[in-house]
């Protein structure tokens, strides 16, 4: 049938003008390409009114695996500060594990400016101010998006042959999504953390690396600051941070009650930057790429990614695909290699003139390969980290944790916890035995994660079997996790 366009990008925040961009891309220019977006066209792919709530780091990794497949060079001021790398800080402070190596701080409201220049400049149209509220079917097939145009009132509608989904975690499109049984619609409530972040200029204080250095983003893990996720502080300047934390509801309630207390995200936040010595006399930052996102809170999935992204014409692709790394709740980097790949799955589709279900798969294949592999095994230990408590965590961190067991799990390899096997038997009190068990077993479980994933299924009719053999596993897993809380 005759369509508007080949391909529309519902969505026109950061992960949606990549996949614009590798779609033009991979086509030499040869396919039309709408990108719809909700937002004026000054504050292109805004989350919430708030902004573009964020930790705005990424790895140079994943820049670089987009710019050197789809030619995309980020530089400034899209890039706000260079950083080598993360630094994770036990509950003690004492221990302290680099992870993720080089990478940058972005600076959100400019980047998609940015974007949306040089994805025009590749011949991708735009549409802004458009509230999408469904999918448009014949048949099987997803066909195109209708809503309402926010300016004029009226209803909207655009027929393609493919829709990619980049319109984040709460997406009224997947979660109404009328042609497939395997992809997901609603996340549970334990996979999503309240995150909220202000970006900040401040005078130096105390010199500390353990609360603010301009070289590394610190994480804090800490179940009383940050029940059930972490306090950040990311530098963007010698004296400039984007500081915040994210928590999970109902570990933030069991802490309340533990404590006393009726704290909430915006408390928190506001407790964790005035124990922070290193910061004084922090204020919101009136930068013109800030004015519009200096503070914010919202909501980020912590699991696995959707267990399929594709059904007849359409597919998922970063938040609304659930692709934020489940153990850090960073999303920018697995959403550059979503949607780089992404780009090639269309487009080898529309030239092979099928964009049913069976002519998508090859995208949850190459997502998988690449990324995805690992993201069940994190989501495994992020589940365990959550149960225990400061002091396991500090233990854990400081006898069992080494660099490469650390660079394994965020790898999505089989760390082999040498701190284990070093101790032995000289593991004493339950406390300890409880936290040498927990990874113990994640580890082994993580093993038959990511072999799993390496066997997805390469044509649809082996999903439901395979996902079955998935979710008896995780359910086993997070049920064995949730005992040793109870140790």
């Amino acid at each position: 049938m005759d369509t508007d366009y080949d391909v529309i990008v519902a969505g026109g925040g950061l992960t949606g003008t990549i996949v614009a961009q590798a779609v033009s891309h991979y086509s030499n220019r040869n396919l039309s390409i709408l990108s719809i977006d909700r937002n004026p066209e000054n504050l292109p792919g805004r989350k919430s009114n708030p902004g573009w709530t964020c930790g705005d780091a990424c790895s140079k990794e994943a820049v670089d695996f987009m710019t050197e497949r789809i030619k995309v060079p980020w530089t400034s001021p899209e890039i706000e500060h260079d950083v080598k790398g993360v630094m994770a800080f036990s509950p003690d402070k004492e221990t302290a594990i680099p992870f993720d190596g080089d990478g940058y701080m972005l600076n959100r409201q400019k980047l998609p400016e940015i974007q949306n220049a040089r994805t025009k400049k590749m011949g991708v149209d735009f549409d802004f101010e458009i509230n999408l509220t469904s999918l448009i079917y014949d048949g099987l097939q997803v066909i195109g998006v209708q809503g309402i145009n926010n300016k004029t009132k009226q209803p909207y509608k655009k027929t393609a042959k493919v829709v990619v989904d980049a319109t984040g975690v709460t997406s009224m499109l997947r979660n109404q999504l009328e042609n497939s049984t395997k992809v997901e619609k609603k996340i549970d409530r334990r996979d999503l953390e309240s995150t909220g972040r202000h970006i900040m200029y401040f005078d130096k204080g105390e010199e500390d690396l353990t609360e603010f250095d301009p070289d590394y983003c610190i994480i804090h893990l800490d179940q009383d600051i940050a029940p059930g996720g972490y306090g950040w502080v990311f530098p963007k300047a010698d004296n400039k941070v984007n500081i915040g934390l994210g928590v999970e509801k109902s570990i933030l309630d069991q802490r309340n009650q533990r404590l006393g207390k009726k704290d909430n995200v915006a408390s928190l936040m506001e407790e964790y930057l005035q124990r922070n010595k290193a910061i004084k006399n922090a204020k919101l930052s009136q930068d013109p790429g800030d004015i519009h996102n200096n503070t914010g809170v919202f909501q980020v999935s912590v699991r696995r990614q959707n267990d399929c992204m594709v059904s007849g014409g359409y597919m998922l692709v970063g938040d609304s695909a659930w692709m934020p790394k489940p153990i850090d709740a960073g999303g920018i980097g697995p959403a550059l290699i979503a949607g780089t790949i992404i780009g090639k799955n269309v487009v080898d589709a529309i030239q092979a003139n099928d964009v049913t279900e069976k002519g998508l798969w090859q995208y949850n294949l190459d997502y998988i390969e690449e990324y995805g592999y690992k993201t069940a095994g994190l989501e495994l230990f992020r589940r365990l980290v959550q149960t225990l408590t400061n002091e396991q965590i500090s233990y854990g961190m400081k006898h069992f944790l080494g660099n490469l067991d650390v660079e394994s799990i965020s790898k999505g390899e089989h760390p082999d916890f040498s701190g284990l096997t070093k101790l032995g038997m000289i593991i004493r009190g339950a406390m300890n035995k409880t936290v040498a068990s927990g990874l113990k077993y994640t580890s082994e479980q993580n093993q038959w994660l990511v072999e799993h994933y390496r066997n997805y299924p390469k044509e649809p009719e082996g999903f439901n079997e395979w996902n079955k053999s998935l979710h008896k596993t995780l359910d086993e897993s997070f049920a064995k996790i949730a005992t040793y809380s109870k140790n």
